[in-house]
């Protein structure tokens, strides 16, 4: 006789609640369904949600028990003709979608859109699609019930934004969040599916944090220094790598002397950028080609991203970058990032290459040139990354007209 047993594994929330179908000792299969609960609410013994006299679990209950039942009715019609194993218990939970089938519900959603853009987005895009589903199924937990897109509204949103805090998301990581929502509500309002009449009117404003790069002298300072032990002395070499052609640590790690091509007395990088898929040309400057002389043309010794943001702090805290400096740091209690007066050795990352670039060049060097080198698409995502507003470019250009009036 068939047996069906519902069981979590994990011990976090949200908890995936799996089943396992057996029947005699031939079949054995487990699967995890699309149900979720917290591991505090759940019975193991009982197989179900402890309180039935909350509304929320007496529906997830009243779900379970009508899957069990619908499992069974296709294992009656499987039983003869199909092969009863995980793959086979996967597939009644996640069935294969028949074309012109667009799911309406938000979560469901999430897996159409990724599939609908399997062939031009990468694999980082599909983990952070598959992190906000899965985040958005603990909103759902939380509010016991699910959303479906045309929910989505101001709402929603205020709702979602008391959950974040709970979760000590920071105001920018919620605002991500918040646009991940709605581009996934607005490809489906394309694909014709309803949409609520607020969508348009959701907004998520970036908290402003100030930017972090090394001034000129700074940079100069940190990178002439002989350091006592060889870590850093090779951080120190990358941190130039790093400023000096304006890349992310997930290129510039990347880079070999393989990549170097040379054009009469200039040398480029040619590499695609992970992040973006952007062929990149990047010039080597004076100070890079001096640095690649030095090691004989090849680039220092390669460390992992995470060693290299922790060991580049060292660095410029050495390097004398100690004073005090507004910026953000992520509380290590609360984990909550939050706006203060660090040491500005503490703020230093990987991602201080590009900004240092882009911000020491800036007003001389043309924009779209420096641009070619950090691969910035449009000059108002360039000043938005170098903290420019167009009322500094515009005092910027009454200064150019100035000095014009003065030659």
């Amino acid at each position: 006789m068939a047996t069906i047993k519902f069981y979590i594994q994990s011990k976090k929330s949200p908890a995936g609640i799996y089943v396992r179908f057996r029947d005699g000792r031939a079949i054995d299969a487990k699967s995890k369904t699309k149900f979720v609960i917290n591991p505090s609410d759940w019975s193991s013994s009982k197989e179900r949600p402890k309180n039935l006299k909350d509304e929320g679990f007496k529906k997830l209950n009243s779900d379970l028990t009508q899957f069990k039942s619908e499992l069974l009715n296709h294992y009656n019609k499987s039983v003869n003709n199909s092969v009863i194993d995980s793959s086979w218990l996967k597939d009644f939970i996640n069935p294969s979608m028949k074309q012109g089938d667009i799911p309406t519900k938000l979560v469901d959603y999430f897996d159409y859109y990724a599939l609908s853009r399997k062939d031009i987005i990468k694999p980082e895009t599909f983990t952070k699609i598959n992190t906000n589903k899965l985040f958005i199924e603990k909103f759902e937990l939380y509010k016991k019930t699910e959303f479906f897109i045309k929910d989505v509204n101001l709402l929603f949103i205020k709702e979602f934004k008391e959950f974040c805090n709970q979760h000590n998301l920071a105001q920018n990581t919620f605002a991500r969040k918040v646009r991940y929502i709605k581009t996934i509500c607005l490809h489906a309002r394309k694909n014709g599916i309803e949409t609520h009449f607020q969508l348009d009117s959701i907004k998520s404003k970036n908290e402003k944090i100030p930017i972090i790069f090394l001034t000129e002298t700074e940079y100069s300072n940190v990178c002439k220094k002989e350091y006592e032990f060889e870590y850093l002395n090779n951080v120190r070499d990358w941190l130039i790598v790093c400023c000096e052609t304006a890349q992310r640590v997930s290129d510039f790690m990347q880079f070999t002397k393989d990549q170097i091509r040379f054009d009469g007395e200039d040398s480029f990088i040619e590499f695609t950028q992970i992040k973006t898929g952007t062929k990149m040309s990047v010039f080597v400057t004076p100070k890079l080609s001096n640095l690649l002389d030095k090691n004989g043309g090849n680039f220092p010794r390669k460390i992992s991203a995470a060693k290299f943001n922790k060991y580049v702090k060292v660095l410029c805290k050495e390097g004398g970058l100690t004073s005090l400096v507004d910026g953000a740091l992520k509380n290590k209690e609360t984990k909550i990032r939050e706006v203060g007066k660090f040491p500005k050795w503490q703020l230093i990352s990987s991602k201080v290459g590009r900004k240092t670039y882009a911000s020491n060049y800036f007003g001389k060097l043309p924009n779209e040139l420096i641009m070619s080198q950090t691969g910035h698409k449009t000059e108002s995502s360039f000043l938005l990354y170098v903290g420019k507003t167009q009322t500094s470019m515009s005092k910027q250009l009454a200064t150019a007209f100035k000095n014009l009036k003065n030659e």
